[in-house]
């Protein structure tokens, strides 16, 4: 039976409220209210029941702590600096001001013990999933005694309404993810005022529904009750859970149970009127009393403590299974075979070739067979994505040892879990979906980005040669917003082997995501014996075929399934006299990290005439068509046809190219 509470309990929970007022009024700016509100669960949690040691928080058995709720930013910058996370006061209180480890809401890699960026509501919670994901897939291939950690999630009523919640929620229902624990901040009240104005369903059915484990405590403030609950949470093993936990916003304050407590600063008269409520000093401001400071550093030890047991367990697991732990920390280390490269399939010249989809399933299927923690799947479109990895075994709650998912029709939840299992450590995981479906996903697909982890995106069906679809399914706009991201890289191959670097690029990119764009219908495989070798890739843009003579008056600038237009084109335009050269850019992103004098080689500034082949928007390509550039490309919508149709009656042949090619000549 767990010890009483005490009086050191209350001043802990105290001083994470006071602490929350305290740095929003400095700040004039955040959220004090649900700090205020979850304050006895955040405190009960992190010094009971959260399996974690401060002083190295980065130990691979914690567990790990998700707060959803990312606006209520000081709940967990308080908890980490009284539990010796070694996030100073001073940065406590610089809250919200530049340079700051303590940002509006937690980001990821900025703020040491914050598991994940959480801004976006719904974000948290199903990013969660993934972790619970890569917890699963761990344990299932290297055992409980290596890892058998949860994740848990504070989440409020906008997370719960937001729809990416509810993809995540029945995908973790569904893979029966019991370390998973989502608390619910149930406490009425959103910007606009109480929840009932839009919200009125019951959350508990809802989650049972999913097939989740569902609990209730009633006052947030009984803290034997939340004890009580995270104890029962803790030993279900079968099915997730969620437990209900009626808060009430700005607790103590004047404003509690207020919608103006959610987003704004308390009043220098109310801070005066909570201080008295919860008879705090009015002055210092940020007090920390000395038992509440004592009881929550109890955690440096402890955490040392169950540190030290996992590391005899660990040490003991290294000297009976020498090469399961060796494949253990390749995986946390993402380590990939040295000869990667020369195990990647190469192809050969062929007029038909492939579509870049299909030479995508051949690679990734190669690359399966040699990094064991490589895995993937689509939001259920394997067939058309050609993400089935062969012999892979479905992943699903029986067998989290499969390495093919299945994220159903939910684009955004995949892309939360992709980004999930990537925060977690232990795989490189990859998932598919249509071009044109990005839009879906753009919220997890952006924070992917933002944090800079290894989440690759595969992209099939990528322009207008989706054909008979129509204009629903026809991206037009959608790679300028995807190559606008800041830390992306974009690829979007003009070939098989082009392809096979692109693989290589997305696996080597530890710290960042990658988006594979990937053609529907089939594009030549170029002859390498005539043109320049496929690694180019690797610089995001090279020449793939020179002039005749090697000085060229145009250059013609492709990528993906247009570069075959203008191979043509070349050949066209050499019976005419006039010499280009074709350059492939499967990455501008690539491309533009290149040093200056190879970008230069490439695209020399005295060729002043350049054409530009994509189908899909211009926007964004200025930079490198420069003043005198043209552009066989599509602002525009597409059309319901054959993909080949849709192509020629929307300008996509060689001598549309050709013309384009003169036209820049004259200028």
């Amino acid at each position: 039976m767990s010890k009483p509470f005490d009086a050191a309990d209350q001043s802990a929970i105290n001083t994470i409220r006071l602490l929350a007022v305290d740095a929003t009024s400095k700040a004039n700016s955040g959220h004090p209210g649900m700090p205020m509100g979850m304050a006895p669960v955040a405190h009960v949690l992190w010094s009971r029941h959260l399996k974690h040691s401060p002083s190295n928080p980065h130990w691979t058995d914690r567990d790990r702590f998700i707060l959803s709720a990312g606006h209520g930013s000081m709940l967990i910058y308080s908890l980490l600096h009284l539990h010796g996370y070694g996030l100073s006061l001073d940065e406590i209180k610089n809250f919200r001001q530049w340079g700051s480890k303590t940002p509006g809401h937690p980001e990821y890699g900025h703020t040491v013990g914050v598991e994940t960026t959480t801004g976006p509501l719904g974000q948290g919670i199903a990013t969660a999933v993934g972790f619970a994901m890569g917890e699963r897939i761990l344990a299932a291939n290297f055992g409980n005694d290596l890892i058998n950690h949860k994740t848990w999630v504070i989440a409020s009523d906008g997370d719960l309404e937001e729809g990416v919640s509810h993809e995540a929620a029945s995908l973790a229902g569904h893979l029966k993810l019991a370390n998973l624990k989502v608390i619910y901040d149930d406490n009425h009240i959103s910007i606009e005022g109480d929840t009932n104005l839009a919200f009125s369903e019951d959350v508990l059915k809802r989650f049972e529904a999913y097939g989740w484990h569902t609990l209730r405590v009633t006052d947030a403030n009984d803290l034997d009750a939340l004890d009580k609950a995270f104890t029962e949470a803790s030993a279900e093993t079968t099915r997730p859970t969620i437990i209900a936990v009626r808060s009430h916003i700005g607790y103590g304050s004047p404003l509690q149970d207020n919608a103006k407590v959610h987003g704004s600063a308390l009043s220098a008269e109310n801070v005066q009127k909570t201080k008295e409520f919860f008879k705090w000093p009015q002055e210092p401001t940020f007090y920390i009393p000395e038992d509440a400071k004592a009881r929550c550093l109890e955690s440096v030890e402890k955490g040392k403590k169950v540190e030290a047991e996992w590391n005899a367990k660990r040490d003991a697991y290294a000297k009976t299974n020498p090469d399961k732990f060796k494949q253990f920390n390749q995986a946390l280390n993402k380590e990939l075979p040295a000869d990667l490269d020369k195990k990647l399939p190469v192809f050969a010249a062929d007029e038909k070739g492939l579509a870049t989809r299909q030479a995508s399933g051949k690679v990734l299927n190669v690359i399966a067979k040699e990094v064991p923690f490589f895995l993937g799947g689509s939001a259920d479109l394997a067939g058309s994505n050609d993400t089935l990895i062969d012999k892979g075994g479905d992943f699903a709650a029986d067998n989290y040892t499969g390495k093919i998912f299945h994220f159903g029709i939910r684009e955004h939840g995949m892309a939360a879990a992709l980004n999930g299992m990537a925060l977690h450590g232990g795989t490189i995981a990859f998932g598919g979906t249509f071009l044109m479906f990005n839009d879906y996903m753009k919220p997890a697909y952006r924070l992917a980005h933002l944090m800079g982890i290894q989440s690759i995106f595969v992209f099939t069906h990528d322009s207008i040669g989706q054909g008979e679809d129509g204009p629903t399914h026809q991206p037009v706009e959608t790679l300028a917003a995807m190559r606008a991201t800041p830390n992306g890289c974009v690829l979007r191959p003009a070939d098989a082997n082009e392809t096979a670097y692109a693989w290589l690029i997305a696996m080597q990119r530890k710290n960042a995501p990658t988006a594979l764009v990937l053609s529907r219908q089939a594009v030549p495989t170029f002859d390498r014996t005539k043109m320049s070798a496929a690694s180019g890739t690797l610089k995001g843009a090279y020449t793939l075929s020179e002039a005749q003579g090697g000085k060229p008056q145009v250059i013609l600038i492709g990528t993906g399934s247009e570069v075959q237009l203008a191979v043509k084109a070349q050949e066209l335009l050499a019976q005419e006299g006039i010499a280009a050269r074709v350059v492939s850019a499967p990455s501008l992103e690539l491309f533009a990290s290149q040093p200056a004098a190879y970008q230069e080689e490439v695209l020399p500034s005295s060729i002043k005439a350049r054409v530009v082949v994509e189908a899909a928007a211009s926007f964004g390509w200025h930079r490198w068509a420069g003043d005198k550039g043209k552009f066989v490309t599509l602002d525009r919508f597409g059309a319901s046809a054959p993909g080949g149709v849709a192509l020629k009656n929307l300008g996509f042949t060689a001598e549309n190219v050709v013309a384009a090619a003169k036209e820049s000549l004259k200028g």
